[in-house]
């Protein structure tokens, strides 16, 4: 729940018993409005509360992927193509490693990564909460456990739209007792599919490094 302002078209429902009263944001969310201030989207608990299911296939980096991105926090690494990819220390985004740009595309990326272990269940649900904060239309569209090179990660893939653009967030969140790391590339909603083998090549290449 968050206390912050919501903008509200109508409010149309009142539930005596829970003491909280159900209301529609500007964009069309439903959110349930509590006494103290607080509210909570309507459908927060069902987007975090589904069983997750695991990918029977054993995913690999990219042979063409030669080049380490190293993490200077924790020993996880990405390997990638240097001729498509190019990346450089995050500068709009303070909690970001790196930025990653698929050159001459509208395709991103970025590496966070900070040295706290975090359950992946949990990681979901911070992702899923920050995203709904930036976005309050934020979906889960698809999410499986999946062993990438050797590890287990947890893919995601968020639709939300911002500022009036609908985009697609498509993503790996890991965790170790050295830290965490969210490795997420984004693009508008309509080039996704378009993208999706490069947003796929690329996430496939992240490694533990020993």
């Amino acid at each position: 729940m968050k206390k912050i302002a919501v903008v509200l078209i109508s409010l149309f429902f009142v539930n005596v018993m829970q003491a909280q009263k159900k209301a529609v944001t500007e964009t069309g969310e439903e959110v349930n409005l509590y006494d103290d201030g607080s509210w909570k989207y309507v459908n927060e608990d069902q987007l975090l509360e589904k069983e997750i299911s695991t990918n029977t296939i054993n995913f690999k980096k990219d042979k063409e992927s030669i080049f380490l991105l190293k993490s200077k926090k924790l020993n996880v690494g990405v390997w990638l193509n240097p001729k498509l990819w190019s990346f450089e220390k995050s500068t709009n985004n303070s909690d970001a490693e790196y930025s990653l740009h698929l050159k001459g595309a509208d395709l991103y990326g970025m590496i966070i990564s900070e040295k706290i272990e975090i359950p992946l269940e949990t990681l979901k649900s911070l992702a899923v909460k920050n995203a709904m904060d930036a976005a309050p239309d934020m979906k889960i569209v698809k999410e499986e456990y999946r062993i990438v090179n050797g590890i287990k990660v947890l893919l995601l893939q968020m639709n939300g739209t911002m500022q009036g653009v609908k985009f697609t967030y498509y993503g790996y969140y890991f965790s170790n007792t050295n830290g965490s790391v969210q490795f997420v590339t984004y693009t508008s909603k309509k080039l996704f599919e378009s993208y999706k083998p490069k947003m796929e090549s690329l996430l496939n290449g992240i490694v533990e490094i020993n």
